[in-house]
C-alpha cells in the first residue's frame, strides 16, 4: 500500500508541476476543478522539457518553489501539523515553522521529481462547488500500465479575500499526506518544542540538498 501510495504522491507532484513557459493555458485558480486539470495538462510537456536537469536537487527545488507552490496553502497545512500545540506557541515562533516546513514539503516533492515514470492523470468531470463552505475536494485517476488505477483526492480551499482556491492536503490509497505529516510532527512539537522541530526540518533540507 505504502509502495502505490509514494508512487501517487510522485504523480500528484508532476499532476501540481506547471512550466507556464511551456503551457498554452494559463491557471485559473478561482474554479478548483480548472486549476487542477490545467496543472495536469500542463505538466507532461514540462516535464519532458527539463527531465535531464531533474537530477539537480537545486534545479528541482527551484522548479517547486517557483511553479507549485503558488498553488499550496503551505501556511494552513503547517497551522494544521502543529495542532493542539498553537496554544504553546507565538507567532514568531508559528512563523518559522511554516518557512520549515514549507521548505521540508518543497524538498519531499523535488526529490519525487528525479523518480518518475510513466503515470498518466485523469481528472474527475466538475460537480457543483459549495462556494459558501469554502472547503472542496477534486479527485485525480492515477493510470499506469500493467497497474490498477489509483483514486487520488485533492484538497482544496478557498481565500475568502482573493477568491482564489489553494491545495491544502492530497489523499491517495486512503492515507492524508497532511494527517501523515500531523502524526509525524505534531508529537514531535509537543514533546521538543516547536523550535527544536523547525531546526529539525531545516537540518534535513540542508542534508538532503548535498545528495
Amino acid at each position: 500500500m505504502l509502495n502505490r501510495f509514494f508512487k501517487a504522491l510522485m504523480a500528484v507532484v508532476f499532476f501540481c508541476f506547471s512550466v507556464n513557459s511551456f503551457a498554452s493555458a494559463e491557471v485559473n485558480s478561482a474554479d478548483p476543478y480548472e486549476l487542477i486539470k490545467t496543472l495536469a495538462d500542463n505538466t507532461f510537456s514540462a516535464i519532458r522539457a527539463n527531465k535531464d536537469k531533474l537530477g539537480d536537487t537545486s534545479v528541482s527545488r527551484r522548479i517547486i518553489r517557483t511553479e507549485l507552490l503558488p498553488y499550496i496553502d503551505n501556511k494552513y497545512a503547517a497551522l494544521k501539523v502543529i495542532n493542539q500545540n498553537l496554544k504553546q506557541t507565538n507567532e514568531e515562533q508559528r512563523n518559522r515553522f511554516v518557512s520549515a516546513f514549507t521548505d521540508y514539503i518543497i524538498a519531499t516533492y523535488a526529490d519525487a521529481l528525479k523518480k518518475y515514470t510513466t503515470q498518466t492523470a485523469e481528472v474527475q468531470k466538475p460537480n457543483k462547488v459549495d462556494t459558501d463552505d469554502g472547503f472542496t475536494s477534486v479527485k485525480v485517476f492515477v493510470k499506469e500500465a500493467g497497474a490498477p488505477d489509483i483514486e487520488v483526492i485533492f484538497k482544496l480551499r478557498k481565500n475568502k479575500k482573493t477568491g482564489q482556491w489553494k491545495i491544502y492536503d492530497m489523499v491517495a490509497e486512503g492515507i492524508s499526506l497532511l494527517s501523515a505529516k500531523q502524526s509525524e510532527l505534531s508529537g514531535l512539537i509537543r514533546d521538543k518544542g516547536i523550535d527544536a522541530v523547525s531546526r529539525q526540518l531545516n537540518e534535513h533540507v540542508a542534508a538532503t540538498a548535498t545528495k
